[in-house]
Order: structure tokens, then C-alpha cells, then sequence
């Protein structure tokens, strides 16, 4: 499979190019950056860790995505909108670990997926999809006595909260109880503001250090409470993840999948 990375010099980029290297039945046949970075031109191998790989970072899509089969993007919604409507014209699966992502946004990938295949998840790895199964099983299981909160840890860097992760946790909850999340999602709370709404999912969001990621769903009834934890401690596994959604996309019909589909979950 002919691979492109999108936001081939961060790191998450690094790592997808570093796992790419190592996967079988995958060929990396370009890297992207935008236009005003100062990697453009390096050897996406070189930034990696990696001998030279013979794939240059450059800006320009369009002509990478129409030698490719696949893209995978952990980058930012703008481009990550982008990119889906060029990878559509391309006839390119799209693999998209972004975070972030608004209903409009959302709006344009289901118009590209009618094209081609979209792969896409707030968190690639294994651990995580089975988490968010548990998660909906054992909201369903409870009754609205227990009340159900969302923590989740990140690096300094992570620029968005709560986390995708967290938002695909929250998201199962809802279900599991047959609930709207938006309706009820707790999303911040400071100052005085009163007891806890019946029914509510609460969102918390940390920051610090480099946590690759911890996600905990509370489950808090009276007297007793129960805890699903799921901790990352390295971003190769959600690297691994993007790469078996790439190689799961070939030869499948166009559509919005997520990582739960490429599992059989």
C-alpha cells in the first residue's frame, strides 16, 4: 500500500513515518507539512530517527495523494477538511486520528466519504475501542443513580479538550443510557455552580508534563463506585492503529468507518 503522513515533522508524524518503516505491505511514498515550516525538504526518514527514506517533506497534496492508496492525518481540522476533499477528488482512503473536529467539519468528511473510504477515530488503539464497548455495556447496565464522569490527562502541548478520547468515551456513555451527549454534557465547571444536574456526563480535562494519554470513566452511585482506566504510554501504539486502518481500507466501498469497524468490534 502506498502511504502518505500528514504532519510528517510533528510527532505524532515522526512516529507514523518511524512505524510505517517497520510495518509490511506499506510504502511511504510521501510527507506533509504546511507551507510555512521549516522542514520542507528534509528526508521525513531522517526527522524519524531513521536512515534516509528518499521521501522529502513537502506542502503541495495533490499530486502525493493521486500516487497513493492512502493518507493518514493527525493534524489540525482545517487541514484535515482539506485534505479529505483532495483525497475524495484522488480516489485516496483517509485515515484521520485529528481531534477537534466541529459538527461543520464533520459535515464535509461525510460529503467526501461518499467517495471514498474514511477512516476515523479519536484514538487509534486497541485498548481504547475496547474501553469504549465497556464503557456503553456498563452504562446501560446502571441506572441514572450513578452518575458518570470523564477524566483525562494530556501533555502541555495537546491543544484541545476535553480529548477526542474523552468525546468517544462520552459518547458511549450516552448511548448506553439512550441519551443525547450534547444535551448533556457537563463540559467545564468553575465557581459556584450548584449540585451536580441528574444525568449529566462531566468532562475534566488535565494538562502536563508528556502524558501520551490516560482517559478514566467513573461510574459513582451511592456508596459504591466503579472505574474503567485506559493509560497510553506510547504514541507507537496509536501509530500501529492508523496503519492497520490503512491497510484494512483496501478494497473497501466508500464510507465513514471507525476504528471499531477495522477491529470487528
Amino acid at each position: 500500500m502506498r502511504l502518505v503522513i500528514a504532519g510528517a515533522g510533528g510527532r505524532m508524524g515522526r512516529t507514523l513515518v518511524k512505524a510505517a518503516a517497520e510495518t509490511g505491505g506499506l510504502s511511504l511514498v510521501g510527507a506533509l507539512e504546511a507551507a510555512e515550516s521549516p522542514l520542507i525538504g528534509q528526508d521525513a526518514g531522517v526527522l524519524a530517527g531513521l536512515p534516509a527514506l528518499g521521501v522529502a517533506i513537502t506542502s503541495d497534496p495533490a499530486p502525493l495523494l493521486r500516487a497513493a492508496d492512502a493518507i493518514v492525518d493527525f493534524t489540525t481540522p482545517k487541514a484535515t477538511v482539506a485534505l479529505a476533499a483532495l483525497a475524495a477528488e484522488a480516489g485516496c482512503a483517509h485515515i484521520i486520528g485529528t481531534t477537534g473536529l466541529e459538527r461543520d467539519h464533520e459535515a464535509r468528511l461525510e460529503e467526501a466519504a461518499r467517495k471514498i473510504a474514511i477512516v476515523k477515530s479519536g484514538n487509534m488503539s486497541i485498548g481504547v475501542n475496547l474501553l469504549v464497548g465497556l464503557v456503553k455495556r456498563v452504562a446501560a447496565a446502571l441506572d441514572a443513580t450513578f452518575d458518570i464522569e470523564i477524566l483525562e490527562m494530556h501533555h502541555n502541548k495537546k491543544v484541545d479538550a476535553p480529548s477526542g478520547t474523552a468525546l468517544m468515551l462520552g459518547q458511549a456513555a450516552a448511548e448506553g443510557r439512550g441519551i443525547d451527549l450534547d444535551a448533556h454534557a457537563a463540559r467545564g465547571r468553575d465557581g459556584i455552580t450548584g449540585p451536580r444536574r441528574a444525568g449529566d456526563i462531566g468532562f475534566a480535562s488535565l494538562r502536563g508534563g508528556t502524558v501520551v494519554g490516560e482517559h478514566r470513566v467513573i461510574f459513582a452511585g451511592p456508596a459504591e463506585r466503579i472505574e474503567l482506566v485506559h493509560k497510553a504510554e506510547d504514541r507507537m501504539l496509536f501509530a500501529h492503529g492508523a496503519l492497520r486502518a490503512a491497510l484494512w481500507t483496501r478494497g473497501k466501498p466508500p464510507g465513514l468507518y471507525a476504528m471499531t469497524d477495522v477491529l470487528g468490534l
